[in-house]
């Protein structure tokens, strides 16, 4: 009873904090000079028809490197916590019941697409709406489907491994190919532009969102098969 009235009392707490933000919440009819150099400067500087790519891949490039970077250390976390809970509880037996017939027809139809549709999403992240995080989750989430439906029973992760770790040392030597070769630090001009709205334009930006793709798959696929193991 007290720790339900706590519990209460905190949520009256927060709502109290947060509910007055909604009422500032409004519609803006103008942007501020930062994003109006973005959406006027961004096709010219990388040729990208997403703005949004420019943005997150080149303009602040430091920060999605970030980014990745936190995704990995709680990859990491998390695999570590798993693998101390598998140790305790590896003498427990656990009835687990076989995948249905529809579960496991279904993948075998599904996953195909599943990997070839986030395979497009980072590649055509210049392009269209998209890239290499979303990606890489779709592709961890045909990982998820092919565990249910008793596809694999468990990955090779040695292999996961390499591609993980290739895949984040590519993406900064790509990093520090920009401050050589062009203006800075994933900077994606180091590489030919092309033409505006083609699969192979905005310099190394595809290249770029391709290696997150992979490295967040991977790692999104790491944390799958640590909580799979427990």
């Amino acid at each position: 009873m007290i720790k339900r009235f706590f519990t209460i009392i905190l949520m009256v707490f927060f709502a109290s904090l947060f509910f007055p933000l909604v009422g500032l919440i409004s519609d803006r009819d103008s942007v501020s000079s930062l994003a109006k150099d973005y959406l006027v400067q961004g096709r010219d500087d990388f040729g990208a028809a997403n703005i949004v790519t420019a943005v997150v891949v080149s303009y602040r490039g430091l920060d999605t490197l970030g980014e990745v970077t936190v995704l990995f250390a709680a990859a990491a976390g998390i695999s570590l916590v798993f693998k101390g809970l598998r140790n305790e509880g590896k003498d427990k037996k656990y009835r687990v019941n076989p995948p249905s017939e529809i579960l496991r027809t279904g993948a075998r139809v599904l996953l195909p697409l599943i990997f070839i549709f986030g395979v497009y999403i980072f590649i055509n992240g210049h392009l269209t709406p998209g890239g290499g995080f979303q990606g890489g989750v779709v592709i961890a989430s045909g990982i998820l489907l092919a565990f249910f439906a008793g596809n694999i029973k468990e990955l090779n992760h040695g292999f996961v491994t390499f591609i993980e770790s290739a895949a984040g040392f590519s993406y900064v030597a790509v990093g520090l190919l920009g401050i050589w070769l062009a203006g800075g630090f994933l900077d994606p001009r180091f590489l030919p532009m092309g033409e505006f709205g083609s699969l192979f334009s905005a310099g190394a930006i595809p290249v770029i969102y391709s290696l997150i793709g992979l490295k967040v798959g991977s790692e999104m696929s790491g944390i799958i098969d640590a909580i799979r193991s427990y």
